[in-house]
């Protein structure tokens, strides 16, 4: 019995640090005039988002977001004016919509909802932290 509970313990503490580090990516805080921090976004947990963010960042879009939740509604609106829906697909904006840089001229890309809403999410959490205008360079990892 008591091998048990020493078994579920240790198992409990396993889960809880992999969640931890799961939530928690690797952020470093730099001295770049470019970002103030480096957020490395998991390709492996959100892979269709990550492609898209490649995609979009060598077509030309930014890889540092400036953290603007404020506008993040009119950016969401100019960035998927004129983007038809699809079923089954989300628009997935690159510049975000939570980013200075995002609005018109954003790349969209249709994915999978569960793609799309859990690396908002991912994200999101990562940078809750930060104070508007908090720049943050995002690498796919």
């Amino acid at each position: 019995m008591q091998k048990k509970i020493i078994l579920f313990i240790v198992a409990l503490l396993f889960a809880i640090g992999s969640y931890f580090f799961e939530q928690h990516a690797p952020q470093t805080q730099t001295n770049s005039a470019e970002a103030d921090y480096v957020l490395e976004f998991p390709s492996s947990k959100y892979p269709q988002t990550a492609e898209h963010i490649r995609s979009a960042i060598a077509k030309g879009q930014p890889a540092v977001c400036t953290i603007d939740r404020k506008g993040a509604d009119e950016n969401r609106e100019q960035s998927l004016k004129g983007v038809p829906t699809k079923p089954r697909y989300d628009r997935d904006e690159w510049p975000m919509a939570m980013c200075k840089e995002g609005g018109t001229g954003a790349d969209i890309a249709y994915i999978s909802p569960s793609d799309n809403r859990g690396a908002g999410s991912w994200i999101a959490n990562q940078v809750d932290e930060y104070p508007d205008g908090t720049r943050v360079k995002i690498v796919v990892k």
